[in-house]
């Protein structure tokens, strides 16, 4: 992470102790969520992730991430957005 690190979700805390305070709740909290990497795209110092996550009880979730790099390569924002994945659609189309 850089020296400063922006984050836009109300539930983390700026700085590297925010995040590593969330993610390591997380972790406790459900062991045994799993997340696949759909698409990844990048562009300047923008990197978006586009994810499938699967949380305990079966829950599916879609994820974004979007995150911004400083000049060495460190993240220093991130934003991000979840969505249970519904049982039924209005259209054949997968969230994905």
């Amino acid at each position: 992470m850089g020296a400063k690190y922006i984050k836009h979700n109300p539930a983390v805390a700026n700085g590297t102790a925010g995040f590593v305070d969330y993610f390591e709740r997380m972790k406790f909290e459900y062991p045994d969520q799993s997340i696949q990497f759909v698409r990844v795209i990048a562009e300047g110092d923008l990197v978006a992730l586009h994810t499938h996550q699967t949380w305990p009880g079966n829950a599916q979730f879609v994820t974004m991430d979007f995150s911004r790099f400083d000049e060495n390569g460190k993240i220093v924002e991130h934003w991000d957005s979840i969505q249970q994945i519904p049982t039924e659609s209005a259209n054949p189309n997968t969230m994905y």
